[in-house]
């Protein structure tokens, strides 16, 4: 027979474990940002303000909750692919000087932790 209090603690960590969210792959922020600085891409990127790209924060907040948010990211910095810049000039994206696929993907993560 199960007592009230043996319920209330069942219910208690049902609702604790509803909450907790699933185990991410650490960033590691010094490395991706280093990866960043030497392909120059803050020359038209900022973490919190736009420049000739988006604000990195501005890309987390529209990538983050999709599940292959990673994915576009990295494969937006791989490709090449012709961008449309805040002037509305477009040009080739540049190509990120690593095929290390974790390296791509601590990028992608640190991108989308801001």
């Amino acid at each position: 027979m199960r007592t009230r209090s043996a319920v209330s603690i069942a219910g208690a960590l049902l609702f604790a474990m509803a909450g907790v969210a699933p185990v991410q792959a650490q960033v590691d922020a010094e490395a991706a940002r280093a990866l960043a600085k030497r392909n120059d891409c803050f020359k038209c990127h900022a973490i919190d303000k736009t420049k000739k790209g988006p604000a990195y924060n501005r890309v987390a907040a529209r990538l983050r909750t999709k599940p292959d948010g990673v994915e576009v990211i990295v494969e937006h910095i791989t490709s090449g692919r012709m961008v449309q810049l805040q002037d509305g000039s477009d040009e080739k994206h540049p190509i990120i000087d690593t095929r290390d696929p974790d390296e791509l993907s601590n990028l992608a993560r640190w991108i989308l932790s801001l």
